[in-house]
């Protein structure tokens, strides 16, 4: 499973934690996996902010427990619905709320399996009350999917209220890298700007994270651009460098200069060809800089 999309609590929250934790303990048990192919090692899905406080009250061990055989899928529903207890979709962040959205959407998990988790946590939260048809081990019996038939973004929009433009746009910034999520979620990123910059490639991105680190800045202008260029494969850090400062093209445009046509007819006859009036201006332009002294290029 990759890294968890969600921030640790930090401020009042995370203090109000300490003190709770400190007067009645870790109430809730910590849920954590065993990987695959390592029995060595744990990795927790749910309880990172309880861990976290438990240290800071001086605490050496917290209650926990361990699941055998979960996927990298049913870990991220795990530390998905975790957070969605915990706190409502509305007070996430935008990588956040992502990472909720893109799971949700996900449709190699299934709805059956999502309630027999949610009801596993139901009753971790409160251990009196008994779930019928579902276990706390692996072999949890299915819940049935009530909501084939219906479009993903359909379910997902009537859930967080939200509509299926927006849905597709968290789609998109869920596939920017872990720099640029963050200066989306600290307004460094402009969230439609967000979006553009998603469909940069996964190099493209690390050079833009380098930019943006170095002090330059992104808007939404600049996002079409790169985006543009990305689907043109000119983009490198010096063109993503000179997109960010304003100049969006590293070629020189060539000057143009207007002769009246008087001027023209005067030197010029109509059958001579375009290309031929160029040599004859060169080769003036060059006798002329030669007489006054070499003053072209």
């Amino acid at each position: 499973m990759d890294t968890p999309p969600f921030r640790i609590y930090e401020g009042e929250r995370l203090e109000d934690m300490v003190e709770s934790i400190k007067t009645n303990g870790v109430l809730v048990p910590v849920i954590t996996r065993k990987r695959a192919g390592n029995d060595d090692t744990i990795e927790i899905l749910a309880g990172h902010n309880r861990i976290n406080a438990a240290k800071i009250a001086g605490m050496e061990t917290v209650p926990a427990v361990v699941l055998e055989s979960i996927s990298d899928e049913e870990a991220m529903v795990y530390v998905v619905e975790t957070n969605l207890i915990q706190r409502s979709f509305s007070d996430m962040t935008h990588s956040e709320k992502a990472a909720v959205i893109a799971m949700h959407h996900n449709k190699m998990f299934s709805q059956g399996k999502r309630n027999d988790i949610l009801e596993q946590l139901k009753t971790l939260e409160n251990p009196t009350l008994t779930q019928s048809g579902t276990k706390l081990e692996n072999g949890a019996e299915s819940t049935p999917d009530t909501e084939t038939g219906q479009r993903t973004t359909e379910k997902i929009g009537a859930l967080y209220s939200l509509s299926r433009n927006t849905i597709a746009r968290y789609l998109r910034v869920n596939q920017l890298n872990a720099p640029l999520k963050l200066m989306l979620d600290n307004g460094k990123i402009p969230f439609i700007a967000a979006v553009e910059l998603s469909f940069l490639t996964e190099q493209e991105q690390e050079w833009l994270t380098e930019c943006l680190e170095g002090g330059f800045t992104v808007n939404n202008a600049k996002a079409v651009i790169l985006r543009k260029g990305s689907i043109e494969g000119k983009l490198n850090m010096d063109t993503i460098t000179n997109i960010l400062i304003g100049q969006t093209t590293t070629e020189s445009k060539p000057r143009k200069v207007k002769v009246s046509g008087a001027l023209y007819d005067q030197y010029f006859k109509p059958e001579q060809s375009a290309k031929e009036v160029e040599v004859i201006v060169e080769e003036a332009l060059r006798q002329y800089f030669e007489r006054a002294g070499g003053g072209g290029k």
